[in-house]
């Protein structure tokens, strides 16, 4: 019993002294368990450390390699990120080609149908997008009348005058790059939900059926790809 008792009590003399041999402090930076985890090899993209000494006298990688090693040996041409298929463009999870018009370039973006089909729930989505970024502007009702309307002054009435005809590819435009005092939103609403904006300032506010649009129009594909990129 007391050899059981003493063999306890120097097992656990023994697990105290090491662990607190572990613990960083003063001059000691303690020990890492898991190296690898706080040293994690960082790959540049558009170039590659070839050689395997490189960082040696900091690596403790479990592969035996220097600490700044960084190549991925599957890429060609010494880059570790593989680059895209020449001459192609890249498009959105919806399928959409970038949307290249610059700010200036209102007559063009009339042209552009809404690619994306109304529906009840687009409108909704619509709805709240436009509670959410129009609202403090436009108001609820699209008057102008919105808090943030009433100090700055000179927001557009979206039921009056000329604003009833404005094409949908104008709407998402301005939307989008921004006019007079209205701001930039590209940034902010992705390029479905401006299009859906649009569906509800269109069939909710304005109260039409179908969005007018100029007999011309064309795909907003179309429009992309005949414009340079900014």
């Amino acid at each position: 019993m007391k050899i059981a008792k003493a063999l306890i009590f120097g097992g656990s003399a023994l697990a105290i002294s090491i662990l607190a041999g572990c613990r960083a402090g003063g001059e000691n930076p303690g020990l890492e368990y898991a190296p690898q985890m706080y040293h994690s090899v960082a790959y540049e993209p558009l170039s590659q450390i070839k050689d395997e000494s490189q960082g040696g006298w900091l690596s403790n990688r479990e592969d035996g390699k220097g600490e700044f090693y960084n190549s991925n040996e599957n890429n060609p041409h010494g880059m570790n990120m593989r680059e895209p298929v020449a001459n192609t463009v890249p498009r959105n999870k919806q399928g959409y080609l970038p949307y290249r018009l610059k700010a200036f370039e209102l007559e063009p973006a009339a042209l552009i149908k809404n690619p994306v089909e109304s529906s009840d729930p687009v409108l909704k989505d619509g709805e709240a997008l436009y509670l959410q970024y129009c609202n403090a502007c436009h108001g609820k009702g699209g008057e102008g009348d919105g808090k943030a309307g009433e100090v700055i002054g000179g927001v557009a009435n979206l039921k009056g005058g000329a604003y009833i005809n404005l094409p949908e590819g104008h709407i998402f435009h301005v939307i989008t790059k921004g006019k007079g005092r209205m701001g930039a939103h590209g940034s902010q609403i992705t390029e479905e939900g401006r299009w859906k904006i649009v569906h509800y300032v269109k069939q909710v506010i304005q109260g039409q059926a179908t969005a007018a649009a100029p007999a011309a129009a064309v795909d907003s594909t179309m429009v992309a790809q005949a414009t340079p990129a900014n």
